[in-house]
């Protein structure tokens, strides 16, 4: 029997070697005249462990990494394609604890299958969500999604059925399902990691949000620095449409959902909902005023449902298993599974999906393991570039949408950048007013000239002048930006610039310059 070797294709794997592992075991299974396959997965997320090699055995998957092309002789020799031992062994990879503590109902087929193989998804449960779908009334699956508890995974955390709901009861002659795939924010692969690895379950969540809303046609809208991700989703909605599960008659059913994948031309703003859509009409990427709001006038126009990847991606189990299943994972009005991104100055950085309710210090100390300095951990910004700043004092805040926002931060995108002691606060505010500055689409005053004066304010604080009069207009600006910018890109910057002053006021107290001179 032909042995399954697993490398992943995964943009982190790759950018760790796994190309290389891959060529140099195919090139000594050659020389060997070994009976071995290798077979190209998705990541499993834990990228301290990259390149991960993966040998199917008959008591399970065995583990080696990280693995280096110099090492594959050695592991060859040492018996690897029967699963033998080798320094670089890590056992069994379902009991890796990093994996084995976590609740994978997203990511349940993420680097276990062959990413485009149309039967090793159905193999281990694909489309058996969409095959419910078919057969209930539109009504009923929105109802299901909106009892599982599901929120938008993008950020705002707005209830997926509500939107679903809003779409299915507009009147108009063609409706859109829009999959926000811009993932943008520094320290986030989630999306990513999906579309590389488990493509499949992003086109059934598709196709069952156009079944429930009468949307016919979908877009995942990517970036370009995206190349893999859309090389595989390319694909993998070719095969579907070639067997029926995407077309004119979804899964035989008569109902029609085709959809395509769409590259954008690059801009973080694109990430907002509206600024999307305009970019996906071959417009400038600039933010739309609301209302209308795009479940009523979305894309060209009609009625369209924008949700981000792991809420799509989210839907198949919760029609598979039902919402009661779905919804007994979490806590309060965080319901289901979040895949926390943890990056940074880390030990163990890579993708963690658990139930809602783990506390941040429990994320970052205990699967994080701290810092990869050894240094003490001094803060952890929480949802990308735009999230707040937590010291440790808040560290037993729980993982959930209403816990983050009473302590003014948010959970965003899940992803969590982890730094240590020796970084200065008062550079990171600089940086979050900077890179709002550089990305704002300029529509709104508040965004586009806040930021600018953002950047000089905190300069001047940097160098001495006139500190507390600064920090006071530094104070005012975040105040215009988030009650006044059109968007969150505005709206979101003060969360890091406030936070850095409220939690680490020395690092906005530097020396006067009169009294430094002297």
């Amino acid at each position: 029997m032909t042995t399954r070797i697993y490398i992943p294709r995964d943009a982190a794997a790759l950018a760790l070697g796994a190309d290389r592992v891959a060529k140099a075991l195919s090139t000594e299974i050659a020389a060997r005249k070994l009976d071995a396959t290798i077979v190209r997965n998705g990541s499993r997320g834990m990228h301290w462990l990259e390149p991960l090699v993966e040998i199917e055995t008959t008591e399970g998957r065995i583990a080696y990494g990280p693995v280096k092309p110099s090492d594959i002789a050695g592991l060859l020799d040492a018996g690897l394609v029967s699963g033998g031992n080798h320094p670089l062994c890590l056992g069994k990879t379902e009991d890796i604890p990093f994996l084995k503590n976590q609740t994978r109902l997203t990511f349940a087929r993420c680097g276990v299958i062959d990413p485009v193989s149309l039967e090793d998804y159905k193999a281990h449960g694909g489309l058996k969500g969409l095959r419910t779908a078919i057969a209930m009334v539109p009504a009923d699956v929105v109802k299901q999604v909106t009892d599982s508890g599901l929120r938008g995974r993008g950020g705002a955390g707005f209830p997926t059925g509500i939107k679903w709901k809003t779409v299915l009861d507009a009147a108009g002659p063609q409706k859109y399902i829009v999959c926000n795939a811009d993932e943008g924010d520094s320290g986030t692969f989630a999306d990513r990691m999906i579309m590389e690895g488990d493509p499949f379950v992003l086109i059934e969540g598709m196709a069952i949000a156009g079944l429930a809303t009468g949307a016919t046609k979908g877009y995942v809208y990517t970036r370009s620095e995206y190349p893999h991700a859309i090389a595989v989703m390319s694909e993998a909605v070719e095969v579907a449409r070639a067997v029926g599960v995407l077309g004119p008659s979804v899964l035989g059913s008569g109902k029609a959902f085709d959809m395509e994948i769409r590259t954008g031309a690059g801009a973080y703003v694109c990430g907002e909902e509206t600024a999307l859509l305009n970019s996906l009409e071959g417009k400038r990427g600039v933010v739309r005023a609301k209302p209308p709001l795009p479940a009523l006038q979305g894309f060209l126009g009609r009625p369209t449902v924008v949700n981000n990847v792991i809420s799509l991606a989210s839907v198949p189990i919760i029609m598979d298993k039902g919402a009661d299943y779905y919804r007994d994972f979490g806590m309060g009005r965080s319901r289901g599974t979040i895949p926390i991104q943890i990056a940074g100055n880390v030990r163990h950085g890579g993708l963690y999906e658990t139930a809602f309710g783990l506390t941040l210090g429990e994320i970052v100390d205990e699967i994080g393991g701290g810092t990869a300095s050894g240094r003490p951990v001094r803060a952890v910004q929480v949802g990308g570039p735009l999230g707040a700043y937590f010291p440790r004092a808040l560290f037993d805040t729980p993982f959930d949408y209403e816990a983050f926002a009473a302590k003014d931060g948010l959970i965003g995108h899940a992803g969590i950048t982890v730094f240590d002691d020796t970084v200065d606060m008062l550079k990171q505010a600089r940086f979050a007013m900077e890179f709002c500055a550089v990305e704002s689409c300029g529509k709104c005053t508040p965004c586009r000239i806040g930021s600018t004066r953002g950047v000089e304010t905190a300069d001047n604080i940097a160098r001495g002048i006139e500190p507390e009069k600064n920090r006071e207009l530094l104070t005012d600006l975040c105040n215009t930006m988030k009650f006044g910018s059109l968007c969150a890109l505005g709206g979101f910057t003060p969360y890091p610039v406030m936070s850095a002053m409220t939690h680490f006021p020395e690092d906005f107290s530097p020396a006067p310059i009169a009294e430094a001179a002297e």
